[in-house]
């Protein structure tokens, strides 16, 4: 008997039925979903529909609810703040909560360099200000990006993202100085090559087929790459990959990690890059940073920050002091409930689950990740590697309907991604349901 998930009416129920039909006559065609789950409440890491289910979450809001939903100490923090005040803009005036975050940012983030902040509303608008910062500091207009990448949806951002064609098809012509180059994915090496016999030969294939040929490394800006791809497949490279790139820092191009998925304690340390010993010229912060609130932050160091003059670049609603509030009791609980431990000891306790799936199912191919940032590959068999797209989908909407909240990356990876407080007992009981709908979909399709 389940303790965590309960289902009462086979979802999506009446209630739920009567929200999704009212949604696609009113909301935009752009939104896609995985399943109709309308959420009536959430806490912790338990979500309740409309019609009285209870599912587990394995989602978090796609990596948003870092200390879970409505954590009674991140509201509390909202409410105090709403009642003083919601809104004054932080282009024209001063708040001290702002600066209080902003400190904070520099001191967590890598880096023993000064660095200063600038606030956002979402993921890609942090990318959109990283951008333009790359270019008013360095005076070039060429910009580094990976195949595989996401970076968000916005004209500047989509000129960097290269995860799937739907998110850029019939927005062209888009920022023509965007050069892509493959990502080191080990399980499906684009060279065909297996680490680390390789000797990091994608590495060489960038420098002799991209720099050597065609890219002029003088011109380039900015580096922009994410630690852990997210989008394209929750994909990890190998432990001296961004070590061996930084050959391009003599060229004075600027590396701008995307952590706004990856950051805030989600892979068993602050920023993913620590796991790989760099220290990044512009860090692109998101997502987790405030529990559900919308706010974003770039931190770079002093002095490519100080490159903007006055006016130069701003938003409206940056650091909203309700946002921020949030952000600030965030950080609090993070450090208070010692969640980067728990990320990290709940991560372990996952991959060696869900790598004992791998030994026991045909489908599992690949099992990767870092603390509770983790995706589990399904493929038609283990030997072809072809990928299990609709093994994937039977799965994700099967899991809802037994009480488990999760959703996908690129075209067939499962993300393992639940708010950074779950518990051991929440934890087991969604791989248990999980490993069910595996055994069942693994028997169906070998």
């Amino acid at each position: 008997m389940r303790k965590f998930a309960k289902i009462v009416k086979k979802p999506p129920g009446p209630n739920a039925r009567r929200v999704v039909n009212m949604a696609e006559k009113y909301v935009s065609p752009s939104i896609s979903r995985f399943y109709p789950l309308v959420v009536e409440s959430a806490h912790g890491s338990l979500v309740r529909d409309v019609d009285g289910n209870q599912y587990i979450d394995f989602a978090s809001g796609i990596a948003v609810l870092s200390t879970g939903s409505t954590h009674k100490e991140v509201v509390d923090a909202i409410k105090t703040q709403a009642e003083k005040f919601i809104h004054f803009s932080y282009t024209d005036f001063y708040y001290e909560n702002l600066v209080k975050l902003a400190s904070e940012l520099t001191r967590i983030t890598p880096g023993k360099f000064e660095k200063m902040v600038y606030f956002g509303n979402s993921g890609a608008e942090a990318i959109e200000a990283a951008l333009k910062l790359s270019r008013v500091h360095t005076r070039r207009v060429l910009f580094l990006a990976h195949t595989g990448a996401f970076h968000g949806r916005t004209m500047g951002a989509l000129s960097l993202t290269a995860s799937k064609p739907i998110q850029r098809k019939g927005a062209f012509p888009m920022l023509p100085e965007v050069v892509h180059f493959p990502f080191p994915y080990c399980y499906r090496c684009p060279w065909k090559q297996t680490y680390p016999e390789c000797d990091y030969y994608c590495i060489d294939y960038f420098k002799e087929q991209f720099l050597d040929k065609y890219v002029p490394a003088e011109d380039v800006a900015a580096y922009f790459f994410e630690p852990l791809q997210g989008e394209g497949g929750y994909v990890v490279p190998p432990p001296q990959y961004f070590k061996k790139m930084e050959f391009l820092r003599e060229y004075g191009i600027l590396f701008v990690a995307d952590e706004i998925q990856t950051g805030m304690c989600r892979t068993g340390k602050f920023f993913a890059v620590e796991h790989f010993g760099i220290e990044p010229d512009i860090i692109a912060i998101a997502k987790g940073i405030a529990s559900g609130m919308p706010l974003s932050a770039i931190v770079a160091k002093s002095d490519i920050m100080k490159s903007w003059k006055p006016g130069q670049h701003a938003s409206t609603f940056g650091a909203n002091p309700v946002a921020v509030q949030a952000a600030l009791a965030t950080l609090e609980v993070i450090k208070k409930e010692k969640l980067l431990q728990n990320a990290k000891k709940m991560g372990e306790l996952a991959m060696k689950v869900l790598n004992e799936f791998k030994s026991r199912y045909e489908i599992v191919g690949d099992v990767r990740g870092y603390g509770l940032f983790i995706g589990v590959e399904i493929v038609k068999n283990k030997k072809t590697k072809e990928r299990g797209i609709n093994e994937t989908n039977e799965i994700i909407v099967k899991c809802f309907e037994r009480g488990l909240v999760l959703i996908s990356a690129g075209l067939n990876t499962l993300r393992i991604i639940p708010p950074l407080n779950i518990t051991k007992e929440e934890l087991v009981e969604g791989l248990d349901i999980l490993e069910g709908v595996l055994a069942e979909v693994n028997k169906k399709s070998t």
